[in-house]
């Protein structure tokens, strides 16, 4: 399980301050997908950030099993993989050499990386342009060796960061696919996502995020009675206010 306990950042610009993410808390169970939802600039990313260790939370911290973020951030983060659509390949390296070289980064032993390559090489399809530079690979398959990069060191929870954004129905497809295989394996899966109804296909559990603050939070039939909506959008402007929707 990860933990989540009082994340928040503030942003210091000139003589103003920007809270980007207040006191958030929240927990995701293995085998459990977790829907982090809410408009651009709510504090999705930045949140995925802190439990990352990318950006240093003003308060707070994340734990996985008993390991904090901020007492020993190397520890957790071998615990964690990350799929980012902003996150590039190396274009000069292989889809090989870039999952070996992220396997050694996690300290994964040679033998078991070579293996690991092999086994997600066929889970993801790889296999036709394993060898092949990154710069000459389609958008869709570049994209599968995203996935199977995340899951080179075996991390026992995912991060996706708007994994559909900017992808067609297929790309998505991909996507659904991969959380419903993580979800098999019990894994624990935080996706953030402003898309709603897709959401709804993939989470277990949901917290919706307005202005950096956690604003409700539980399964959709949960969501439901507490709101008196059917839908997460209508659950969403709810919470929101009809002025700021």
């Amino acid at each position: 399980m990860i933990a989540v306990h009082g994340l928040t950042k503030r942003f210091v610009t000139g003589s103003s301050e920007v809270l980007a993410v207040d006191h958030v808390s929240f927990q995701v169970h293995m085998g459990e997908v977790y829907g982090l939802l809410g408009e651009n600039g709510a504090g999705k990313t930045t949140t995925l950030r802190m439990i990352l260790g990318l950006v240093e939370p003003t308060e707070g911290y994340a734990e996985i099993g008993g390991v904090r973020s901020v007492d020993a951030p190397e520890a957790f983060k071998r615990q964690i993989g990350l799929v980012s659509t902003s996150g590039g390949l190396y274009q000069w390296l292989t889809p090989r050499e870039v999952l070996l070289f992220f396997a050694d980064l996690y300290d994964v032993p040679p033998d078991r990386a070579k293996a690991e390559v092999d086994r997600l090489a066929g889970i993801f399809d790889l296999r036709s342009f394993l060898d092949r530079r990154c710069a000459t690979l389609s958008t869709g398959q570049k994209q599968r060796v995203v996935l199977a990069r995340a899951l080179i060191h075996d991390p026992m929870i995912l991060l996706l960061d708007e994994p559909t954004r900017g992808l067609d129905v297929f790309g998505s497809k991909v996507i659904f696919d991969y959380v419903l295989g993580l979800r098999g394996q019990g894994k624990a899966v935080i996706v953030t996502t402003h898309r709603l109804h897709e959401a709804e296909r993939l989470c277990d559990r949901f917290g919706l995020l307005h202005r950096g603050k956690l604003v409700r939070e539980g399964t959709l039939h949960e969501l439901k009675e507490q709101s008196g909506c059917e839908s997460l959008v209508e659950m969403f402007l709810s919470s929101v206010g009809p002025a700021e929707a």
